[in-house]
Formats: structure tokens, sequence, C-alpha cells
């Protein structure tokens, strides 16, 4: 069974949440303290608001943002520079029995919310929970 088939669409295992929030917890903890010494990355507070993992645990995806968005482009590439280093100071610190290979994605989450915030507030859409909601109160019990 290939990879990407096994648990294809399923929720991930307990292992991997666990696997997945001790390395977010390390990663952000390594770039808040600025272990890396990276001007990009020293000019900028970066949050990692989520970890994936694979299910095979050998792979790692890093969810990051810069604080206001800015720059994430070159975040994403000064990160990338620096895998190497980052991946052997997280398996010294979570004691993992192999050390998963990262890789580094914008966090596109708050984008998300956004255009749903966006939607929400169209005029065609407040129209419409406008009336769901005076539909709802004129409902008998």
């Amino acid at each position: 069974m290939s990879r990407a088939h096994h648990q294809h669409g399923s929720a991930p295992s307990q292992r991997m949440l666990r696997v997945a929030e001790l390395i977010r917890h390390t990663l952000s903890d390594l770039l808040s303290r600025s272990v890396v010494n990276d001007p990009v990355l020293e000019g900028h507070v970066i949050t990692v608001p989520d970890v994936r993992m694979s299910p095979d645990l050998k792979l790692a995806t890093a969810f990051v943002m810069p604080l206001g968005g800015k720059d994430i482009n070159s975040v994403i590439a000064a990160l990338d520079r620096h895998k190497k280093f980052l991946r052997g100071e997280i398996a010294q610190r979570i004691h993992l029995r192999y050390a998963p290979d990262i890789r580094f994605k914008a966090d596109e989450s708050f984008d998300y919310g956004d255009k749903i915030d966006a939607l929400l507030a169209s005029p065609n859409v407040r129209r419409d929970l406008d009336a769901t909601e005076g539909e709802a109160h004129n409902t008998p019990n």
C-alpha cells in the first residue's frame, strides 16, 4: 500500500497528533529563542499554528506565519535553508527514533478566516441571514 493511499481521508492517529504537537511546541520554542542565526528569521516573530505528520512519522509539515503575515516567502526560504539544523535540534529535544524531515508551508488559515468573515458580511448573505433569523422568531413553539 502506498503512503498516499495509507490512511487517505481518515483522521490522524493519536501518535501522529502527539508527535505533531511535540514538534510544533519544540519548533515554536526554537524560533522564539532565536536559536537560528539568520537575519530574516531574527527580524520576524514567527508562529507555528499547526504541524501535521505523515502516517509513517517521517515527514512533518509545519505551517508557519510571521506576525502580520509579512515576508512569508522569505521566511519560508530562510526556514528551508536551516531545515537540517532545525531537524537535528528537534530530534535532540524530543527523542524520536527517527527525526522526521521537515517541510515548511505558509499557514493560510488566517486568510481563510478573513474570506469567511468577508463572505458573511456581504449584503446578500447578510440579507439571507436576517431573513432566516426573522423566520425563526415567527415559528410557533
